[in-house]
């Protein structure tokens, strides 16, 4: 069979430029340390980023759509080597074996070729965490597709041997500390743009301890979710969907400025029937710092926006996307689980970091915090490229630190020539105070067309990254990643 000869990427930002696909899988031993790697780091870094390995089968699409990319950063004896492979979905080698896009655009299966209806068409391309020895590859519309942590050669789909029935899984598990269950949601559970979630409690090895099915008071993309020592928070903000949209080949998501927002406030060891649901005005949320509870009262701590945070996702009613309002700030959600109004107790401001991406070291998820970390954006110290916009239009300049208990704040700045990506928190090894440890990043260093992994001390950020290790090729955007232990990893055969 004659393959057919490559088409260019579709000239828009988010394909060109330092987002243009990179599709480069490598290995590199011994990346050059400038500054000094804590020689007691035994672990991993994981991330993943869309990358597509074909152009849009309609032209252009938006950069969610793009095929996972899973980095691997492995610290060991102050030394850090790089291994990078995509993750082989169904998708991704349906679309390999015939040299060229099959599935349309994002979440809508209407224009996606006739071989390949009724396929999987996830692309693993958000978050990668590790459960029960393995590497979960995961994307919010599809089950986990697990990976071996080592090599990164992919190993499929998995619903747990029949456990799972959701026929989907979040992208943001969270893991209890004191437990050490993953606890996790899938939404359109029932199909795609039904109102049907399911919660999930798993076990270490894999056994489902807890289930609840309940319905969203309406269908709308739940990206997140907060867990505290007694209750799964689930926050439902007008980011919505419907088949009208996608028979117009409208994108999958716009926002809609007349419908409230909710926090749905389950128990975790309840039912759907002991399920609140909590009522606030229009607004935006996304991504969940951290949420805990005291006694009957609970906290949910996000980044919001008056408005819509999407430019991908327009408005539904055709109103311009408004770049001042997307200005997301931490902000605490309190409700009152005795309280018989089903409004808000309060919403309270954290701080004035303008940004996303938060972050907590995650021996304190679920739990009262002191430090939370961010990417944050200074729009008076601006981009000298205006051809390195991010794919979200949100140029995070800042890595910024809240301590909670103060007030006080500090930040590193990047430079005019530079942004970060998502960090992750690694706990100094031997300590078990909160904050005591790294922060580790991926820097987009557009000057020069690469990407650097940079580390800092997690409490003096300000002081800038005490190594930064410089990668001689461009890592394109990614979403989400996380810091493993090699104690929570398989016995390494190639050690």
């Amino acid at each position: 069979m004659t393959r057919q000869i490559m088409q260019p990427f579709p000239d828009h930002p988010s394909f060109q430029g330092f987002n243009k696909p990179s599709r480069v899988e490598a290995d590199i031993r011994d990346l050059e340390v400038i500054g000094e790697v804590p020689s007691d780091l035994d672990g991993v870094f994981f991330r993943v980023a869309p990358d597509a390995q074909f152009p849009p089968k309609l032209g252009t699409d938006i950069p969610f759509n793009g095929d996972g990319m899973v980095s691997a950063f492995r610290f060991r004896n102050g030394r850090v080597d790089f291994k990078q492979r995509y993750v082989r979905t169904d998708k991704f080698r349906l679309e390999r074996d015939a040299g060229k896009a099959l599935f349309g655009a994002y979440r809508n299966p209407l224009d996606d070729d006739e071989s390949v209806k009724g396929e999987y068409r996830g692309t693993a391309n958000t978050n990668v965490v590790v459960q029960n020895k393995k590497l979960w590859a995961l994307k919010e519309d599809s089950p986990p597709v697990l990976m071996d942590p080592w090599t990164l050669e992919t190993e499929g789909y998995s619903d747990l041997d029949g456990q799972m029935t959701s026929q989907t899984f979040t992208a943001h598990p969270k893991f209890d500390p004191n437990t050490g269950d993953m606890c996790a949601f899938g939404y359109a559970a029932k199909g795609l743009i039904t109102k049907d979630m399911a919660y999930y409690e798993i076990s270490p090895d894999n056994k489902i301890k807890h289930e609840v099915w309940f319905e969203l008071p309406y269908y709308c993309m739940m990206h997140d979710f907060g867990l505290t020592e007694d209750y799964a928070c689930f926050h439902v903000v007008p980011i919505v969907g419907s088949w009208e949209r996608l028979e117009e080949r409208k994108p999958h998501f716009g926002f809609d400025t007349t419908k409230e927002v909710y926090l749905g406030i389950l128990p975790r060891r309840g039912d759907a029937k002991d399920i609140r649901w909590f009522k606030a005005p229009n607004c935006f949320a996304s991504h969940v710092m951290n949420a805990f509870n005291d006694g009957e009262m609970v906290y949910f701590d996000v980044p919001m926006a008056r408005n819509n945070g999407f430019p991908f996702f327009p408005d539904v009613h055709g109103a311009p996307f408004n770049r001042a309002e997307a200005a997301a700030v931490m902000t605490r959600w309190a409700v009152n689980m005795n309280d018989k109004s089903d409004n808000f107790h309060s919403m309270t401001r954290l701080s004035d970091f303008v940004g996303e991406f938060p972050r907590i070291d995650d021996r304190y998820a679920a739990m009262p915090y002191r430090h939370g970390f961010m990417l944050a954006q200074d729009l008076d110290r601006p981009l000298e490229l205006p051809n390195g916009r991010s794919m979200s239009g949100l140029m995070p300049n800042l890595l910024g630190h809240m301590d909670h208990a103060t007030g006080k704040t500090k930040q590193y700045f990047t430079g005019t020539t530079s942004t970060l990506q998502e960090p992750a928190f690694i706990p100094r090894p031997g300590s078990v105070s909160e904050g005591d440890g790294y922060l580790v990043a991926v820097e987009n260093v557009l000057a020069e067309h690469r990407s650097d992994l940079v580390l800092f001390d997690a409490m003096r950020i300000d002081e800038g990254p005490i190594a930064r290790m410089p990668l001689e090729l461009r890592l394109r955007g990614g979403l989400h990643g996380n810091w493993v232990p090699a104690s929570m990893l398989p016995e390494n055969p190639a050690a």
